[in-house]
């Protein structure tokens, strides 16, 4: 069953006076199944964040239909049911921050929700522990460091209980460490409670992570398919300005030189098992 859906999906920004509307999404026919892992990948200005900002109606299509299980986007009266199903973080986590307190900060969607107080202080303690986040509870937000505040905008998302979350670049500004731990805990909760999730991310090591992988160039969909296929087409991604893996990269450069590697070992373990194998040749 799909979580999201789009057909012939059309969308461009309001024109400066006297000027020429640009497109910026054309044609976009997509379905997103339920409980997968999908990355969204594209250079600057290639569609890819407006396309997710769609999937919660901050963004209305300019043309076509987006569908967030049986509602449409455009049905304003639809909206509370789209924003309770779809949850987006962002890349900056100080945008989404909006109390002193993380329990409350927390709070703040579902109260907004109308959510009872019994029911909020579950959903609170449930969320920040989803999250590894529980002992932060009294903390203020501003005095945690990047990756615990983008794990607190998630938690802010999770106690929304939504169907679907939604990474809009949310691992662009953290560390390595910081990036990992939020990784982890989106993989957990898509594994533990079926939780669909979509990231928009540049990061590649990122999108092995995903069931499926979707390349945007120029606002049309350039490449779908598991990452094992997508990352295969190294030249079509360098083409419009995008890379590979390091596996991947590393695999290619091996080809150049006439070794008899597959560029479909894209883990760091399949790499090395690639590499060990050719040189036994």
């Amino acid at each position: 069953m799909s979580m999201l859906r789009t057909e012939h999906l059309s969308f461009a920004y309001p024109a400066a006076e006297g000027g020429k509307i640009v497109p910026v999404l054309k044609e976009i026919n997509l379905e997103i199944d339920r409980g997968s892992i999908v990355a969204i990948l594209g250079h600057n200005g290639s569609g890819k964040s407006t396309l997710s900002k769609h999937f919660n109606a901050v963004y209305l299509p300019s043309g076509g239909k987006v569908w967030v299980e049986e509602f449409d986007t455009a049905d304003e009266a639809a909206l509370l049911e789209i924003r309770r199903r779809v949850g987006m973080v962002f890349q900056n986590p100080d945008n989404q921050i909006v109390a002193n307190v993380v329990e409350e900060d927390v709070a703040f969607a579902p109260e907004n929700l109308g959510v009872p107080t019994d029911e909020i202080r579950r959903r609170v303690d449930a969320s920040l522990a989803a999250v590894g986040m529980s002992e932060f509870t009294r903390h203020a937000p501003h005095l945690l460091s990047g990756g615990q505040k983008q794990r607190v905008a998630i938690a802010g998302v999770l106690a929304m209980e939504p169907e679907c979350i939604i990474l809009d670049e949310a691992t662009a500004m953290l560390d390595p460490k910081g990036r990992r731990d939020v990784l982890e805990t989106v993989q957990r909760l898509n594994r533990e409670k079926g939780m669909t999730v979509i990231m928009i991310t540049h990061h590649m090591d990122e999108a092995e992570l995903a069931d499926r992988v979707i390349v945007m160039n120029r606002g049309e969909i350039y490449l779908d398919g598991a990452p094992r296929e997508i990352f295969q087409k190294v030249d079509e991604l360098r083409r419009i300005g995008l890379t590979v893996p390091e596996t991947v990269k590393l695999l290619d450069a091996l080809r150049q030189a006439g070794w008899n590697v597959p560029l479909s070992a894209i883990s760091v373990e399949e790499c090395a098992d690639a590499i060990a194998a050719a040189m036994q040749q």
